[in-house]
């Protein structure tokens, strides 16, 4: 099976990651897979085919206008680059913008149109006009895999047949990611952390819609312990003022790459700020493979993921008085965090091995309906 996968951004974030993972799951499975996209670098060592296209920004509020007046301009674009790929037999778009597009693309060149939705509906397109069009170019749509349970819920509620919904969590390299004593020590070592110390972690893009503050006010609250955030982004010069306040036991890292196991082995506890439309956060999952007790200050995305002896979600949601509480029992009972954290791995790999989940969506590729 040859799949063409649509996916163009402004930037790499934890969407993209997970369509990559999933794409070269697929390819390992035997299928074809190209990627035409504006972020080259998507591929990195991968075994992907990438094809670069570029064909304007992610649709928002701000970039709706400039989009429309260029709307035939880049159907045009995605249809020629699609005819060069041509034959396949999936088509699977990833982002609104690319969605709206295929919608209108000649019947040949969507012969089984995917959609892979990887978080809630945006609130602009739940409503009027809007809602009217996401809906027209979702009936062209065979199948649409949703990230999470709360995903499938928002597809469902803005109007999406729910029989044509599938919930598909990301898929994971299970047995790259784990807990590494080794790296502890050395990321430790590295930031001036003593190895006995209560450390509290957070992996995240540092947006003004993801509540990160919190957890930087909780640790202030805690009176001890260290805080690594360790990520980029618009907020990070407010996060750093934020925490000045903790002297040496604040510190922050660059968004980490090949060491990420080294660096979550160094937490104590993962610690993850939703922001309000959130998929299902690859941050949550990689934690949880190293093992770490991972407590989220919101359960948009998380609810189907944390609890049950896997991880906490506080309530009331970002409040930092509550993480705090939260923090103070985790750092007293270390032989319940590292039970925790055993659970959390062992219910992460049964969920999110990659193979498993990239024969469910081989299945279920195979089995698209083709639409008009």
């Amino acid at each position: 099976m040859k799949i063409a996968s649509v996916m163009t951004t402004s930037a790499l974030g934890g969407a993209e990651f997970a369509a990559t993972e999933l794409l070269d799951a697929l390819v390992e499975r035997g299928h074809e897979a190209v990627v035409l996209t504006d972020q080259p670098a998507i591929a990195r060592d991968r075994p992907l085919r990438v094809r670069e296209l570029s064909i304007g920004p992610k649709l928002s509020r701000a970039s709706w206008p400039a989009l429309a007046a260029r709307w035939p301009s880049l159907r045009r674009r995605l249809r020629i680059a699609l005819q060069d790929e041509w034959p396949y037999d999936v088509l699977l778009v990833h982002f609104k913008k690319e969605q709206l597009l295929a919608a209108d693309l000649p019947d040949r060149l969507r012969p089984r149109l995917v959609w892979a939705e990887w978080g809630p509906v945006p609130f602009p397109l739940r409503r009027g006009l809007p809602r009217r069009i996401y809906l027209r170019a979702a009936g062209a749509a065979g199948a649409v895999m949703a990230v999470s349970e709360g995903t499938m819920e928002s597809l469902a509620s803005v109007g999406v047949p729910r029989e044509r919904i599938h919930v598909v969590p990301n898929a994971m390299r299970t047995e790259e990611i784990r807990f590494n004593a080794t790296g502890r020590e050395r990321v430790r070592r590295q930031l001036g952390i003593p190895a006995d110390a209560f450390v509290v972690g957070c992996i995240s893009r540092f947006h003004p819609k993801k509540r990160n503050d919190v957890v930087v006010d909780a640790v202030g609250a805690l009176g001890s312990g260290h805080l690594v955030m360790a990520g980029g982004g618009e907020t990070e010069g407010e996060l750093r003022s934020r925490a000045a306040a903790l002297g040496d036991r604040a510190h922050f890292l660059p968004t980490p790459g090949a060491d990420i196991d080294e660096v979550l082995s160094a937490f104590d506890v993962s610690v993850f700020c939703p922001s309000p439309t959130e998929g299902a956060p690859r941050a949550v999952i990689l934690g949880m493979l190293a093992e770490r007790p991972c407590v989220s200050t919101g359960a948009e995305g998380v609810a189907d993921m944390l609890g049950n002896g896997s991880g906490r979600i506080i309530s009331p949601e970002n409040d930092p008085a509550a993480l705090a509480a939260v923090l103070r029992e985790y750092a007293a009972d270390p032989e319940g965090r590292a039970a925790e954290g055993s659970r959390a791995r062992e219910l992460a790999v049964r969920r999110y091995d990659a193979g498993v989940v990239a024969e469910r969506v081989e299945r279920l590729l195979e089995g698209a309906e083709k639409r008009g």
